[in-house]
């Protein structure tokens, strides 16, 4: 898998994906070589197609994720591999169901950061929370990034290697403050373990993960949280206040309006105010039927 591996990253910054989608590329990649045993030079279109359906039936993953690594896939047969006697573009995708996110109230929000397990965490927590990043996004960030004079929080190569500023608020500058006192990051606000990949590189975003979920368990919060949880309560609560679509289009690193209308659904302050069409019936009261 080694020289397969070197190829496959090769074609990928050629192209230039992101590191994220490249490292779930390889990832899809290297766990379909693991379900069979063997080299995907040796495979094809049938294990391909067993491959997705191990995900959706054994696996239980959902199908925006069986779709990406499906996609990770037909990038190493066609561009990597370049076997252009398989017919993949005919491979089906499996349809995803758009589900409302879940969103916290800001006391539950609250409740989320109190029970962070450290000062990083909660730093990290705050960040999310704070900005409405993405948790590979929150995992790179620079000290450089945090722009207290103008008061913006710079975010670079995000999704769709898109940059984008957004507002840095008095209580998370004073909680970031707070974090490099303690902990006096030099590049990556949030950097590895000496004993893991070194205090000179980022954190990985399985970090930030763990950082939520953990948070979330000791809060005693009953929904199934995670760090984009944080993303879509920002942009909510946003909208709850009175902030447009299309600036929270802009914050969120949108690249259609359509996705960030969403939140629509999510906003109580939207949800009140419209009318709703039973109480616009005048209606004469209920008479019992005189035959009963």
């Amino acid at each position: 898998m080694t020289q397969l591996r070197e190829r496959m990253l090769e074609e990928l910054q050629r192209r230039n994906y992101s590191p994220a989608t490249s490292r779930g590329y390889i990832l899809a990649v290297e766990q379909f070589a693991n379900y069979f045993g063997k080299s995907p030079a040796l495979m094809g279109a049938e294990e391909v197609r067993r491959f997705q359906l191990y995900l959706l039936k054994e696996k239980k993953l959902a199908a925006s994720t069986v779709q990406m690594r499906t996609s990770a896939l037909r990038f190493l047969y066609k561009k990597v591999l370049r076997r252009a006697d398989l017919e993949l573009d005919d491979l089906p995708l499996p349809k995803s169901t758009r589900k409302l996110p879940t969103i916290l109230g800001p006391s539950e929000v609250r409740r989320l950061i109190e029970a962070a397990l450290s000062p990083m965490h909660r730093a990290i927590l705050m960040v999310l929370y704070g900005t409405g990043m993405r948790r590979a996004e929150a995992a790179v960030l620079k000290v450089a990034d945090i722009d207290s004079e103008r008061m913006l929080v710079h975010i670079r190569d995000g999704k769709g290697r898109r940059d984008r500023d957004v507002p840095l608020s008095r209580n998370l500058l004073e909680a970031l403050r707070q974090y490099w006192v303690l902990k006096k990051p030099e590049v990556y606000l949030f950097h590895s373990s000496a004993g893991h990949r070194g205090t000179d590189a980022p954190i990985s975003d399985k970090v930030v993960w763990h950082a939520v979920h953990g948070a979330a368990q000791r809060a005693g919060l009953t929904q199934r949280v995670g760090p984009h949880t944080l993303r879509h309560s920002f942009a909510t609560h946003l909208l709850e206040s009175g902030t447009d679509l299309r600036t929270i289009q802009l914050l969120m690193g949108h690249s259609r309006l359509s996705d960030t209308t969403l939140y629509l659904q999510l906003s109580r302050r939207h949800l009140r105010t419209a009318h709703n069409p039973p109480d616009q019936l005048k209606l004469s009261p209920a008479v019992e039927d005189p035959k009963k």
